[in-house]
C-alpha cells in the first residue's frame, strides 16, 4: 500500500496543505479549541468518520473497518494523536499564512500535527473496505498547558484501543526524515514548593532565632547534587525560584522555594520523589526548621514500547528510504503528554523533520508546507501496517 497511498498523498496535498494553512492562521490557546474542533469535526464527517466531542474542545473520530469482526467487536483498533493548543507568541515568520489572532501562534507544530491527523483520516477512508480494524483519530487540547491526554483517557476515549501513535516535528531534522527511538524518550515533569519556617531574630542575636534562609540554602545544595546520585540516566533538577528575607539585618524565620524535577521512567521518577523529601527533611531536622512539601506530579515521560517501534521504524524506511530514517541516541529532558495515552495502551511516539532549525516555541518557527503531507503519509502507513499484519 505505501505506493497507493503515496499517489493518494499526491493527490490531496493541496487539501492536507490548505488545512495546516487554515488552522495556522487561527491559533487558539488551550482548552479554548473550539474554532479548530469544528474544523476537525466537519472534515471528519465529511469523510464518513463519526465523531464525539469530550472535555469541551477534544474531539474523538471514528473509522470504523466494513467486516464482520468490526461487527462482533473482535477487531483490532488503533488510535493516532494529534494535539491542537497553540502558544502565548507573537508570530514574526512573515508566513503568507501567519496568524491572524495577535499574541498567539503555532510556535510548536501542532497545525502541522492536526493536519496531518486529518490527511491520514483522509488517505485511509479511501480504502475503508480493505480495512482489518478500526481506527480513532484523537484531537488533543490543552498540551502545552496542564495537558488533556490524561483527561481525555480518564473520559474513556482509549477503551478497545490496542495501540497508540503520534508524532512531533523536529527542528533536529530536515524534512523528509523521520527519526524513532526505543524506550524512554521524553522525561516526566514534576514541580516542587517548599515552605521552610524558622524564627525571625535581630542578625546580631542569631542564636535567639532559627534561620530559615540558611537552611533553605543548604537543601538546595544538596537537592542540586541529587540527581547524580539517584541514576545514571539523565536527570534534571532545577530550583528556579527562592523568596527570603527583608533587610541585611534581620535573620528571616520563612523562606520558600521553587523547582522542577525532570526524569526518564517511572522508577527514576519515584526515586527521586523519596531522596527529594528525605533531603528536605534531614536538613529541617537538622537545622531545627519545619517544612512544608508541596509535589506535584505533571506529565509522566514517554517510553515507546519496543515492537510499536520497531513497526514504526520498518514503516519509515519503506516510506522516506533507509538513509532518511534516524534511531535517536539521546532521550530528551522536555516533556509531552503522550506518555498518558501510553501509559494505557502500547505505542510509539516518533519525529518528523521540520526542514526549520529555529527551536521550538520560536515566535520565529515555521515547519515546511509539505512537512504535514510527509506526516499524513506516515500516520497512515503505520496504521495500514498494524491493522494488516
Amino acid at each position: 500500500m505505501t505506493q497507493t497511498f503515496r499517489r493518494d498523498a499526491e493527490r490531496f496535498a493541496d487539501e492536507i496543505k490548505e488545512l495546516r494553512m487554515t488552522i495556522h492562521r487561527h491559533p487558539e490557546m488551550g482548552n479554548h479549541e473550539y474554532r479548530t474542533a469544528e474544523l476537525v469535526e466537519r472534515y471528519l464527517n465529511g469523510l464518513g468518520i463519526t465523531t464525539k466531542r469530550v472535555l469541551d474542545t477534544a474531539v474523538v473520530g471514528m473509522l470504523r473497518c466494513d467486516n464482520e469482526d468490526s461487527e462482533s467487536g473482535s477487531a483490532k483498533t488503533v488510535a493516532i494523536r494529534a494535539d491542537m493548543d497553540a502558544l502565548p507568541l507573537s508570530e514574526i515568520t512573515g508566513a503568507s499564512f501567519a496568524s491572524e489572532v495577535p499574541g498567539v501562534m503555532h510556535a510548536c507544530g501542532h497545525d502541522v500535527h492536526t493536519a496531518a491527523a486529518l490527511g491520514a483520516a483522509r488517505l485511509l477512508s479511501e480504502h475503508r473496505g480493505a480495512l482489518k480494524g478500526n481506527v480513532i483519530f484523537l484531537f488533543e487540547p490543552d498540551e502545552e498547558g496542564n495537558g488533556g491526554a490524561e483527561r481525555m483517557v480518564r473520559e474513556g476515549c482509549l477503551d478497545g484501543v490496542t495501540a497508540v501513535f503520534g508524532a512531533h516535528v523536529s527542528p533536529d531534522l530536515p524534512a523528509g526524515h523521520i527519526g524513532v527511538r526505543y524506550g524512554k524518550f521524553y522525561a516526566a515533569s514534576d514541580m516542587f514548593r517548599v515552605e521552610v519556617k524558622g524564627v525571625t531574630s535581630h542578625g546580631a542575636t542569631r542564636e535567639k532565632g532559627i534561620d530559615a534562609l540558611g537552611a533553605t540554602a543548604e537543601m538546595i545544595t544538596e537537592l542540586l547534587a541529587l540527581p547524580a546520585k539517584v541514576t545514571q540516566d539523565k536527570c534534571v533538577l532545577n530550583v528556579g525560584k527562592m523568596e527570603s528575607g527583608t533587610v541585611g539585618n534581620i535573620m528571616p524565620g520563612e523562606a520558600v522555594f521553587e523547582g522542577i524535577i525532570r526524569t526518564l521512567g517511572t522508577e527514576t521518577r519515584k526515586k527521586m520523589e523519596d531522596e527529594f523529601r528525605k533531603t528536605v527533611e534531614k536538613v529541617a531536622e537538622k537545622t531545627g526548621t519545619s517544612v512544608e512539601i508541596d509535589y506535584v506530579h505533571s506529565y509522566p515521560g514517554v517510553v515507546n514500547e519496543g515492537r510499536m517501534t520497531s513497526l514504526a521504524e520498518e514503516t519509515a524506511k519503506q516510506i522516506f528510504g533507509e538513509a532518511n530514517v534516524h534511531i535517536i541516541e539521546e532521550p530528551t529532558m522536555t516533556t509531552e503528554d503522550f506518555g498518558c495515552f501510553l501509559d494505557k495502551t502500547p505505542g510509539s511516539f516518533y519525529h518528523i523533520g521540520a526542514g526549520c532549525s529555529l527551536p521550538l516555541h520560536n515566535p520565529a518557527f515555521l515547519p515546511e508546507e509539505n512537512v504535514a503531507v510527509e506526516l499524513s503519509l506516515m500516520h497512515a502507513n503505520l496504521i495500514w501496517s498494524y491493522l494488516m499484519k
